[in-house]
C-alpha cells in the first residue's frame, strides 16, 4: 500500500505561481509511475501531468504545457508539481496519484491505471 498526501494548495490571482507536493508514504520506492489528475466542479477529473518510472519521461496535458512542471525527489519520496502562469480556468482540485504498472505514453495519462490516490489540494485562481 501507499500512502500520498497533498499539499501546497490556495489562492492565487491570474498569472502567479504555485508549487503544489505530494508525499509518499509506505511501500514507496522510486518504481511508480507519478501523475497529477485535477477536478473542477462539475468537470471529469482530468490528466494534468505525468512522470514515468522506467525512463523520466515526463507528459502534460496540453492546456498546461508549458506552464506546468512535474517533478519528484526520490530521496523525499516526494513528487511536486510547479505550477506558473496560472489562470481562472486552472482552479480545480489537483490530485496526486502512483501506479507500479509500465505504461506507454497513452497509459501514463489515464485515470483507471492509476492504483493510488492522495485526498486532493485545492487550487483557486482568481481573475
Amino acid at each position: 500500500q501507499v500512502q500520498l498526501v497533498e499539499s501546497g494548495g490556495g489562492l492565487v490571482q491570474a498569472g502567479g505561481s504555485l508549487t503544489l507536493s505530494c508525499a509518499a508514504s509506505g511501500r514507496t520506492s522510486s518504481s511508480y509511475n507519478m501523475a497529477w489528475f485535477r477536478q473542477a466542479p462539475g468537470k471529469e477529473r482530468e490528466f494534468v501531468a505525468a512522470l514515468r518510472w522506467i525512463d523520466g519521461m515526463t507528459y502534460y496535458a496540453d492546456s498546461v504545457k508549458s506552464r506546468f512542471t512535474i517533478s519528484r525527489d526520490n530521496t523525499k519520496n516526494k513528487v511536486y508539481l510547479l505550477m506558473n502562469s496560472l489562470k481562472p480556468e486552472d482552479t480545480a482540485v489537483y490530485y496526486c496519484a502512483a501506479d507500479r504498472d509500465s505504461v506507454d505514453s497513452y497509459l501514463v495519462r489515464q485515470r483507471y491505471v492509476y492504483d493510488y490516490w492522495g485526498q486532493g489540494t485545492q487550487v483557486t485562481v482568481s481573475s
